[in-house]
């Protein structure tokens, strides 16, 4: 069962093509999630727990703002439960792949910032990178909702972190 939630992705009302918007700011994009899993919540009586919240809360922080600050702001996101999974995707302007940086550059000064991608990485069950068709990039982070959280010890079966052209 699919239960799939759009931000932003309107038509006009002579469906004269599509809008592209989405969140404004970090905070949207968090409370975009946090309605689709209240809602999730409600229709099935599952509720995620506050630790597999705060994680989804995290990507959506981190791949919005990624976009906002190296992709040329947010052309699309989307939130979807499928399954016992959530899929948090955001499209973006630049067709340019994120990074992993060291935590120290080249003249050994440690970086402020370069954090945002291992965490998104790190929580997500899988982290799919894709090109669009008119130009940018779509990055989808799949995060399980129930028991085999990816974070700990040894990533969980099944994970992935890829890149597709």
């Amino acid at each position: 069962m699919s239960e799939n939630y759009r931000t932003g992705a309107t038509k006009s009302p002579a469906g004269a093509g599509r809008v592209r918007r989405g969140p404004r700011s970090p905070a949207e994009a968090r409370g975009a999630v946090r309605r689709v899993l209240s809602e999730q919540s409600r229709t099935r009586g599952t509720a995620c727990t506050p630790d597999t919240l705060s994680d989804a809360l995290l990507v959506a922080s981190e791949l919005t703002t990624n976009a906002m600050l190296h992709g040329g702001g947010v052309t699309d996101f989307d939130v979807e439960v499928v399954g016992q999974n959530l899929y948090l995707s955001v499209s973006d302007r630049e067709r340019r792949r994120p990074v992993m940086l060291d935590p120290v550059d080249r003249h050994g000064r440690r970086r402020c910032s370069g954090r945002g991608w291992p965490i998104v990485c790190r929580l997500s069950r899988s982290v799919l990178v894709s090109d669009l068709p008119a130009g940018g990039k779509r990055v989808t982070a799949v995060i399980p909702l129930c028991g085999d959280s990816p974070v700990g010890g040894a990533p969980a079966p099944g994970r992935q972190h890829r890149n597709r052209t």
